[in-house]
């Protein structure tokens, strides 16, 4: 057994999110057959995602704040603390804060067979799209 070493917080890049997100990693694979990878996420209000998919699918769970997530279809679900939201393998979709409130989630991924293709960057969202017109 070992006590992980801890990491600094690491803000997130402009090319995937808009708005102030950092991320602090909880676990990540030490040898190639290990894939489960674990962060908490911060958002500023109204901070988001851009449009992205996960190879094998991700679980998000809220422990403050309001969240959004949204797909292309235009669905906007809102998810409070203390809910898990699925996004299977493949889905495009986004994650955001809430315009008037910080939001943190706890993101659980497995990596791809290719780890640099567990998740799939796309587009920024509009403000239309952020707010589901």
């Amino acid at each position: 057994m070992e006590i992980e070493p801890q990491k600094p917080s690491a803000k997130n890049p402009a090319a995937q999110f808009a708005g102030d997100v950092w991320l602090d990693v909880v676990a990540a694979p030490h040898t190639d057959d290990q894939r489960m990878t674990v962060a908490i996420v911060k958002f500023a209000p109204g901070a988001r995602t851009a449009w992205h998919s996960h190879a094998r699918g991700q679980y998000l769970r809220v422990t403050q704040g309001v969240a959004r997530f949204g797909d292309r279809a235009g669905n906007i679900i809102e998810v409070h603390p203390g809910q898990t939201i699925y996004t299977p393998p493949g889905e495009e979709h986004f994650h955001a804060a809430s315009g008037g409130t910080f939001m943190e989630h706890i993101a659980m991924l497995e990596n791809g067979d290719d780890p640099a293709e567990t998740t799939t960057w796309l587009d920024h969202i509009t403000d239309n799209e952020y707010d589901g017109v």
